[in-house]
């Protein structure tokens, strides 16, 4: 234990503890911008670049940068002294003169750190002007922009991407006042590995990393003359609040809904009823390859970027993904058949948008194996929880104080297994509830699989299943899901079971949420949320759900049968390593 003192005021701390660290137990706040340290997820971006952290070293003359210096034994430490305060103003200021001013028209405006920090320190005027690097805007893909004229080398994206994630797209690359955050061969985003996850741009801390904004294509949809359709996903209900200053994890499923109806949707569904549906297939598939003892373990489908991961970096294991699609994309193809043929409405005559936590989401609708033989896209619109929230702003609802509304019916019914789907080990989880009364044939009492929980990045169980013992793992983040299929490739590991995950956390901490600005407590909330919900519901199991039984007994016929596989199942590509 070392002895320090900061701002007058002594403290006792482990040895290796960084002054920063020291300074937060002390209710001391330094400003940091480069530096992000995610404890729940293991995730620490140190690359001590931007420097606004800076402190001073009573008697030493020295200043040092809280987050990277560990205390010393004796250490007398100022944060407000005039020498820092000076400091740290030079520092912003030094990172304004590279960069742009629009900083009303924005993307990141009102969520911009670099922004906020500007204010905090005071900043009036740009004291350094000089040059600044100009790149051109990568605009390639379906999913994410990169303005790196915005970028201010912090490298939280590379940390990410490289580090976390292991996909290793992004990386610092030229030298000097010519260095940035690029890609091999300076390659635009939709010729990469990029998996599109998006935990880049929610740990950005300006705009040079954003989604690809869908919202005029939904304002154009609602204004046409065609039947437009919504779907939400579990994570949304227990986030969209927090834009309109509600608590973390608030559940504002039933604003939600009336806030849909009131931009003019005609119909507002529920994602939740294709997670039961998927359920049902992914159960089916899984109790298959059991019986077969054959393609195993089974890997969930249901995160487009863990199955770009897989197809650019295990194609020699594209034969064991569960071939389902994701819920809101199976919600498409019900929705564009027999939604359609109930409504008598031509699938060419509706829209389809998707509201998700995802930003990968927007690339997977344009993926051709998601349309029918006629060109017909399950989903043709995408938009995030952080767009939703935008486009209700257009409208100046008074979201927290809008009345409840229920989904629409048909297809608005769904279980407490399809809400866990928004957090990490939900799928599986929701998966086990009705595999194992169907292996079985018993009632299953206890439907709370706890082990399966939680924010861990790898999470194992063994589950009896009649007279098997059903070896499961969950695992959110890429680098973790790389972690396992090593292990499988290796024959080190053997499961039956596996969900993936590419977002640490699940859904709940997609790159189309709110941004947390590294507060792992609101994720926690929102994990809390979505169990709360599973909860509350009178059915927890998807095969019990009256309404997918229904559209199964009127249109789908046999579980996982041909016109199941027709409409419900997709395929996958061998993609290059970029």
């Amino acid at each position: 234990m070392l002895h320090l003192t900061i701002n007058d005021m002594p403290i006792l701390v482990r040895k290796g503890t960084t002054i920063l660290e020291a300074a937060k137990q002390l209710n001391i706040k330094i400003p940091t911008l480069c530096h992000l340290d995610l404890h729940d997820f293991k995730i620490v971006n140190e690359s001590v670049s931007c420097r606004v952290c800076v402190v001073e070293e009573v008697g030493k003359d020295k200043m040092l940068t809280a987050c990277s210096t560990p205390c010393r034994e004796g250490m007398n430490i100022r944060t407000d002294s005039i020498k820092v305060i000076k400091a740290r103003r030079m520092m912003v200021e030094l990172l304004l003169s590279n960069h742009p001013t629009d900083c009303l028209i924005c993307p990141k405006n009102g969520e911009c750190e670099l922004q906020a920090l500007a204010a905090d320190v005071g900043i009036k005027t740009i004291r350094y002007p000089g040059a600044r690097t100009v790149t051109k805007v990568d605009r390639s893909s379906k999913s994410i922009i990169r303005d790196m004229s915005k970028c201010i080398l912090c490298k939280r994206c590379e940390t990410m991407c490289s580090t976390v994630q292991t996909v290793g797209t992004l990386t610092d690359v030229g030298r000097g006042f010519d260095t940035v955050v690029g890609t091999l061969l300076a390659k635009p985003m939709h010729e990469t590995s990029c998996t599109f996850c998006g935990q880049c741009l929610a740990v950005c801390p300006t705009a040079a990393l954003t989604e690809v904004n869908n919202e005029d294509k939904v304002w154009d949809a609602l204004s046409s003359s065609k039947t437009v359709i919504v779907q939400t996903a579990p994570a949304v209900r227990v986030a969209l609040g927090e834009i309109f200053g509600m608590a973390p994890g608030t559940d504002v499923t039933g604003k939600m809904v009336s806030a849909l109806r009131a931009m003019g949707f005609d119909r507002v569904y529920d994602t939740n009823f294709a997670a039961d549906v998927t359920i049902i297939e992914e159960a089916s598939e899984l109790v298959h390859r059991l019986t077969h003892n054959e393609n195993l373990p089974l890997l969930t489908s249901c995160c487009p970027s863990w199955v770009k991961f897989i197809e650019h970096n295990y194609g020699d294991m594209l034969h064991i993904p569960s071939s389902c699609k994701s819920p809101h994309e199976m919600f498409g193809s019900i929705a564009k058949t027999y939604l359609a043929e109930k409504m008598g409405i031509d699938p060419k005559d509706m829209v389809v948008v998707s509201v998700m936590p995802c930003v990968a989401k927007k690339y997977e609708s344009a993926r051709p194996e998601l349309a029918s033989e006629e060109g017909i896209s399950d989903v043709d619109i995408v938009i995030t929880t952080r767009e939703l929230g935008h486009m209700l702003k257009d409208l100046s609802l008074d979201f927290p104080n809008l009345p409840d509304s229920d989904f629409d019916d048909f297809m608005g019914e769904s279980s407490g297994a399809a809400s866990i789907f928004g957090t990490s080990g939900g799928v599986l989880e929701a998966a086990i509830r009705t595999a194992y009364e169907w292996v079985t044939g018993d009632y299953l009492e206890s439907l709370d699989f706890t082990e399966l929980r939680g924010l861990k990045g790898i999470k194992e169980a063994i589950i009896p299943l009649g007279d098997k013992q059903l070896r499961v793992a969950v695992s959110s983040g890429l680098g973790n899901a790389r972690k396992l299929l090593d292990s499988i490739r290796s024959g080190e590991a053997q499961y039956d079971a596996i969900e993936i995950m590419a977002c640490p956390g699940g859904c709940i901490d997609g790159g189309g949420q709110p941004y947390t600005h590294g507060d792992t407590e609101i994720i926690q909330k929102r994990m809390n949320a979505i169990y709360a919900n599973d909860r509350k519901k009178i059915i927890r199991q998807s095969h019990k759900n009256p309404q997918v039984k229904k559209l199964y007994d009127e249109f789908l016929g046999e579980p996982y049968g041909e016109k199941a596989h027709q409409i419900l199942h997709t395929t996958y590509t061998l993609r290059p390593k970029i």
